[in-house]
């Protein structure tokens, strides 16, 4: 099994993503302000680049600068895959890596965190029909934390727009093989996560009335762009943005991860600041997604989440939940509830509400 199939992208990796620089994101430190409710991290990853290490040591010591963190959903990025064997069947490595760094966390450390309590993999989905017995194997590794999909689908004609050094093809998302095989997922109460630009939307929405009874988990509030095309077109993009969030907000099936701020191709270039944002300057640029994406899905269709490593280049783990706490400060407690643990636990079928020992929202408010 090989350590990740990026490993021959060398050259791409540091340039798509900003790199982690501990050093600087050491000149700020805040106290936590997210206390008194359980989180539920929706979405990172895990892996080993020629150029970053982030493993489950990694993790944990960013999950326990954020002490309510109760447990993680891991989403593919091509970790440990399967060097050999059938080529639709490689990706079941990486559920089987995400499995056994489960397992070994909560044996070292049964009261902690409970790191890929659920699995998003990367079964090919344009096998169609054929998907299933990639997913029998998927599940067969995941010991029971199979809970969705995700494949490459981010994607722009102009190359200075890239997430990925694996990038899609245009038109995936509406490729009847694609749409059949994220079809086979709803049989296994399985969800698909989408990552796709602002300018996809409409693509997006596409697939979602193709597969209504797939829960689609559209990552990163919906990729408003802010480089290439768009680096000087930031009120057009928001505009655009936003019809193409009202249109999916239409669809039951559409939930929205409230993350991605650190991805460069929105265009905050926090990394290029003498000091990393503390969670009021992050809080003041998520505020205007965050609250539109409240006001069309609804706290109850919307979940926090890090994205990291891939955001950690922009700002620490802790100053981001401290900024999710600062915007959502005025929101009442079963608002703040299902942002930050129970829209996760109900999508990813994680088992934690009813569990969670939920103790009184603390008093103390964020201070600007």
């Amino acid at each position: 099994m090989q350590s990740d199939p990026a490993a021959t992208a060398t050259g791409p990796i540091p340039r798509i993503h900003a790199p982690v620089r501990d050093d600087w994101l050491a000149l700020v430190d805040e106290p936590l302000l997210l206390t008194g409710l359980p989180v539920i991290d929706a979405h990172h990853h895990l892996w080993d680049r020629p150029h970053h290490r982030y493993l489950a040591d990694e993790h944990l010591r960013d999950l326990g600068t954020v002490p309510a963190v109760r447990a993680t959903v891991y989403v593919q990025c091509r970790s440990s895959y399967h060097a050999d064997g059938p080529e639709e069947l490689r990706p079941t490595g990486e559920v089987r890596f995400a499995r056994e760094t489960a397992e070994r966390v909560r044996h070292a450390d049964p009261s902690g965190p409970e790191v890929c309590r659920a699995v998003v993999a990367a079964p090919d989905l344009t096998l169609g029909d054929r998907v299933d017995a990639v997913l029998d194997a998927m599940e067969e590794e995941a010991g029971g934390r199979l809970r969705g999909a995700r494949n490459q689908t981010a994607w722009h004609a102009d190359p200075a727009v890239t997430s990925s050094p694996f990038p899609s093809n245009a038109d995936r998302l509406l490729d009847p093989a694609f749409q059949a095989g994220a079809r086979r997922l709803a049989r296994r109460d399985l969800s698909l996560d989408v990552w796709a630009y602002h300018s996809q939307l409409r693509q997006v929405r596409t697939l979602a009335l193709a597969c209504p009874d797939t829960t689609v988990v559209v990552d990163h509030m919906g990729g408003p762009l802010g480089v290439g095309p768009y680096a000087h077109t930031r009120a057009e993009v928001r505009a655009a943005w936003t019809r193409g969030m009202a249109e999916l907000a239409r669809l039951p099936n559409v939930r929205v991860k409230l993350s991605g701020a650190g991805l460069r191709v929105l265009g905050f270039r926090l990394d290029e600041r003498p000091a990393p944002p503390d969670s009021a300057v992050l809080s003041s640029l998520l505020s205007p997604m965050v609250e539109t994406c409240l006001d069309l899905f609804g706290p109850e269709r919307c979940m926090f989440a890090s994205n990291f490593p891939v955001d950690k280049g922009m700002f620490s783990y802790r100053v981001l939940w401290n900024a999710f706490a600062r915007t959502t400060a005025a929101l009442s407690r079963t608002e703040r509830e299902h942002l930050f643990h129970r829209t996760a636990d109900s999508v990813y079928r994680m088992g934690l509400a009813a569990s969670a020992a939920v103790t009184p929202v603390s008093q103390e408010q964020p201070r600007d």
